[in-house]
């Protein structure tokens, strides 16, 4: 019980880290994570706003996420959307804030290093809630099971392999507007960095929270 009133603190705070460093990332205008990058871009697509495109978006993968494990797994799924309500919405919301603070207004040196270090609270914050295992964004959740079910625990591989779906909603994107949104710097810095970071976080963030596998 102990244990897991542990993980219920340390998924709350992974909840708002993820929010505020993805919205952070947003906000400097340099590229923002994959799966960040191609909901912007499908927001702008479909001119829905973007807590609700995510939502959206959230809820076909969680309906992925069931095909792949090739068994409905009920915890699961409801653990996906639990995530994907407040945390849509968060993004949405905290980016407001931090374009009130003028982050996209800032040089692009400082932007660089705001970028970078809003990519690197998104690793974070994947590597503990997927720790945690009590609730998880299916986007995240999507490559916590190819890491475990198809590629002996690899991070770094399972995280390629988990961004097709983004990438082919960008390239989607980008064919029926004519616009790229949140791509950039940032993009390609999380495509090459972001599962070694959260290999990384997962020995030296928090390292007293352990994986709770259960696939």
């Amino acid at each position: 019980m102990k244990d897991f009133g542990q993980r219920m603190r340390f998924l709350g705070f992974s909840i708002f880290l993820n929010s505020a460093a993805n919205a952070l990332t947003i906000s400097t205008n340099l590229g923002s994570a994959v799966w960040t990058g191609s909901s912007v871009n499908l927001a702008s697509w479909i001119h829905v706003p973007l807590g609700t495109t995510m939502f959206i978006y959230g809820i076909v993968i969680t309906i992925m996420n069931q095909l792949f494990l090739g068994r409905f797994d009920r915890r699961r799924f409801v653990s996906n959307i639990l995530y994907i309500i407040p945390f849509s919405y968060l993004v949405e919301w905290i980016g407001y804030f931090w374009n009130w603070l003028g982050v996209g207004q800032l040089g692009l040196p400082a932007r660089i290093i705001i970028d970078i270090i809003g990519l690197t609270g998104v690793a974070f914050a994947v590597s503990i809630y997927q720790r945690c295992n009590i609730i998880m964004h299916p986007n995240d959740d999507l490559s916590y099971i190819i890491r475990f079910r198809f590629l002996h625990g690899s991070s770094i591989i399972a995280q390629w392999a988990s961004y097709l779906p983004p990438v082919t909603i960008i390239v989607l994107s980008y064919l029926a507007t004519g616009q790229l949104h949140a791509i950039g710097f940032g993009t390609i810095w999380a495509l090459v960095t972001q599962g070694a970071v959260m290999g990384w976080a997962d020995v030296h963030v928090f390292p007293r929270l352990k994986h709770h596998v259960d696939i």
